[in-house]
């Protein structure tokens, strides 16, 4: 069995051929898409934030909203960037759309990728510290989010306090308790995938890693995730983690799949995301159902996770974004064994 949910990355344009014209737009199917998705049986809704974008920014009042308006489908991000965050701001607004959701939160966290403007994050008033890196921060960002999240008392109380206070240090509220084990590491790297496991975080992998051994993405991938899980095992959780990857697949089944995928690519791709860094791409899957179940079953990264993550088209509007998620759980999944 296989957990089996989409990635929005929530784009909007004004162009006639788009279905989200506006934010507004892209903000209120991408609930509607949740709540289809429950209907249809997937197992979680995410959601890419961007900042100075025409995509999803701000995340948690789209959680929140969609955790009121469903009851089952798991919600979460992929990924906060955590160089923008406010580390116990975000623990306040995660704690709220969590205990609104009744603990379906499951939110995944990185140091960003390249984004639109040049160091955004110095716009929301942060900065490296002297000898680190803006990834640095993120990572340090990270760490006092997980280090709030437990619950633990740190703030000294105010003697003549406004409300009564408990004994003892203060805490961040609303407290939800659990989500810390439900907090994901978007790793680009094999490196930043063993420090998500010494930190007890789960992994999220996308569609793009460092290439670093010059192998095919999903092998490449696959050896990032056993690097993961050995790293889990070696620092003692008591807990299993768990590991997403994410995929474009689509399964080829009317004229109208065909018109939009029927000449997608089916091979990896090589670029620099910043002037240092190759990165390699990963495939799109479009086929019929037939070829598309036998492309899958050599895929190394899918078969090695326990949740896959179905990018999706927002652009295109909630009823076809659900026609996509439906013909992969009944075309494609059972055969697979993930249904």
């Amino acid at each position: 069995m296989k957990k089996i949910g989409f990635l929005s990355f929530g784009h909007w344009s004004p162009s006639p051929q788009s279905g989200t014209r506006s934010a507004q737009d892209t903000l209120l199917q991408s609930i509607d898409l949740a709540v289809a998705a429950e209907e249809l049986g997937a197992d979680g809704a995410y959601f890419r934030v961007h900042h100075f974008a025409r995509q999803l920014a701000s995340p948690f009042p789209l959680l929140a909203a969609v955790g009121a308006r469903t009851s089952k489908i798991e919600i979460g991000t992929g990924v906060i960037d955590m160089r923008y965050e406010n580390p116990l701001y975000m623990a306040e607004d995660a704690g709220s759309a969590d205990l609104i959701s009744r603990g379906r939160l499951q939110l995944g966290i990185s140091r960003g990728s390249p984004e639109q403007v040049i160091e955004g994050w110095r716009y929301f008033g942060y900065q490296p510290e002297e000898g680190q890196t803006d990834a640095d921060m993120g990572r340090r960002h990270a760490e006092v989010f997980l280090d709030v999240l437990k619950g633990e008392g740190f703030a000294q109380p105010n003697p003549r306090p406004m409300f009564p206070n408990p004994p003892g240090l203060l805490r961040i509220e609303p407290h939800s308790e659990g989500l810390r084990d439900r907090i994901w590491w978007g790793a680009g790297s094999n490196a930043t995938a063993v420090w998500a496991a010494k930190l007890g975080m789960n992994l999220q992998s996308s569609t793009l890693k460092d290439d670093e051994t010059g192998e095919p993405f999903h092998i490449q991938q696959a050896k990032q995730i056993r690097a993961y899980r050995d790293a889990w095992t070696q620092a003692g959780h008591s807990r299993t983690p768990r590991v997403s990857v994410s995929r474009s697949i689509f399964a080829i089944v009317n004229d109208m799949d065909r018109a939009y995928f029927g000449r997608s690519k089916d091979q990896d791709s090589i670029g620099y995301i910043d002037e240092n860094t190759r990165a390699i791409f990963g495939r799109s899957y479009a086929a019929e159902p037939d070829q598309l179940i036998e492309e899958l079953r050599r895929d190394e990264a899918i078969a090695e996770a326990d949740t896959l993550l179905l990018t999706v088209p927002n652009q295109l509007g909630v009823e076809y974004n659900g026609h996509v998620i439906e013909s992969i759980l009944t075309h494609v999944a059972p055969a697979l064994g993930w249904r």
